[in-house]
């Protein structure tokens, strides 16, 4: 595993301890899952490419679910 430091704005700092409060959790534990969920996100042109693709075939997908 690997620690990393970072440098913020007091401002920044407050606002993400209230993000945390706010869920419940320690501010590590906030920034962990806040950067776990951003990494898993997929890339937007995937996510692009099967809107398209969903849209191209939505009524071949329609008449398959019946």
């Amino acid at each position: 595993m690997t620690t990393i430091t970072l440098t913020l704005e007091d401002e920044k700092m407050q606002q993400l301890k209230k993000k945390a409060e706010n869920y419940g959790l320690k501010l590590e534990q906030f920034v962990t899952a806040s950067l776990e969920d951003l990494i898993s996100q997929p890339e937007p042109e995937f996510s692009n490419a099967v809107k398209k693709i969903l849209e191209k075939n939505k009524e071949l997908y329609k008449r398959l679910a019946k």
